[in-house]
């Protein structure tokens, strides 16, 4: 039986980006305390004011202070990080995003502090939510990415994706068709969307691609209009909630058994299954 213990980092990010990294670096630590080979911080994790977002852009990867942060403690801790997302000013093809605009980056780096992979988040959130904050604009100061991104990892393929991603699921099917077996989900889902559909959709995308996910959300009060829905979890397959935080800051760790999943896509072959043409993003 092969077993790879994951963790989905829960926190509670304020607008203090030094206490942010602080939180981050104390949580990583206990995941790989615990025995997790994998960590998956949230959506925002470092900086959750989107008007900082520009100011907090970083120029070139794993050489400014989130990057570098990520890197640092990919290796210290010989853990492998998925970053959440950053604020990057520099597209992955090199040429600057507009002057306004920065991206919303997840990076994954392995257990030696290696950039393995760069996901810019493809869809925004801009929408109106009926909670204290109301609406939401990400394309005001987040330029969308353009190419899903698949990466090795010690748990498998992994899929990278973004938060609001989660509501588009042809975003999921090609990275199953790309040989994805388990996704990152970095969140920092409202609390009202979240209540309503989080746990629905996170289990949806794992049950029709046969696949494990990792879904760290923020989870708590961050100020006195924006509150997110927490319950940061991992699922199985099956579409099993193997573990979850209700609120606060936390880790949440699970063993991914992937005999267990081989077994089951071998049982239920569903990817081979499909009769409609395959779903391409560009």
């Amino acid at each position: 039986m092969t077993l790879v213990r994951v963790a989905a980092i829960q926190m509670v990010s304020n607008f203090d980006v030094d206490n942010n990294l602080r939180t981050a670096e104390q949580l990583l630590a206990q995941a790989a305390e615990q025995g997790a080979a994998l960590a998956v911080l949230p959506e925002n994790f470092a900086v959750l004011d989107s008007d900082n977002l520009l100011r907090w852009g970083e120029e070139e990867r794993a050489t400014q202070l989130f990057s570098g942060f990520l890197q640092q403690q990919a290796s210290t801790l010989g853990l492998e990080i998925v970053g959440g997302t950053i604020p990057m000013r520099v597209r992955p093809d090199g040429h600057a995003v507009s002057g306004t605009r920065v991206t919303a980056s997840s990076l994954h780096f392995n257990a030696r502090g290696e950039l393995c992979a760069r996901y810019d988040k493809i869809h925004l959130f801009d929408v109106a939510v009926q909670d204290q904050q109301g609406q939401y604009r990400e394309s005001r100061v987040i330029e969308p990415g353009a190419q899903w991104v698949t990466t090795d990892s010690v748990a498998g393929s992994l899929g990278l994706t973004v938060c609001y991603d989660l509501r588009f699921p042809e975003l999921y099917q090609c990275l199953a068709a790309a040989g994805a077996s388990l996704f990152s989900i970095p969140s920092a889902f409202t609390y009202r969307t979240g209540e309503a559909h989080w746990e629905t959709l996170l289990r949806a995308r794992a049950i029709e691609n046969q696949a494990f996910v990792i879904a760290p959300n923020q989870g708590g009060q961050h100020s006195e209009k924006r509150q997110t829905w927490g319950h940061s979890m991992i699922v199985d397959p099956w579409g099993t909630v193997l573990s979850q935080l209700e609120s606060g800051p936390g880790v949440v760790l699970a063993d991914l058994d992937l005999d267990w999943q081989r077994e089951i896509r071998d049982a239920m072959p569903v990817l081979q299954h499909k009769r409609f043409a395959k779903t391409e993003l560009t």
